[in-house]
């Protein structure tokens, strides 16, 4: 299991994708890297302890940051905080 941090809704210019947010695992940094975790299983826990469960669509650019597609949206206040990548 690895731990990564959610950076931000995948969003357009004038529009956002509620289901798809941009992962960043401090290991990964490279776009050969990011590709091992493609197909994935990631799930995020709430203060209150409930669990939204992902999986790792694609990378994102060159950098080493994944997409992830959520069962449903999760809270503008899940940007920063941990989420668990099943490996």
């Amino acid at each position: 299991m690895v731990t990564g941090r959610v950076v931000q809704f995948r969003r357009g210019r004038r529009t956002y994708t509620i289901r798809h947010f941009l992962l960043e695992i401090p290991t990964v940094d490279t776009k050969v890297k990011a590709l091992k975790f493609v197909g994935k299983p990631v799930e995020w826990k709430s203060p209150g302890n409930k669990v939204i469960n992902g999986k790792i669509a694609a990378t994102h650019g060159t950098k080493g940051v994944l997409r992830a597609i959520f069962d449903q949206g999760l809270p503008g206040q899940s940007i920063g905080t941990p989420v668990e990548v099943k490996a």
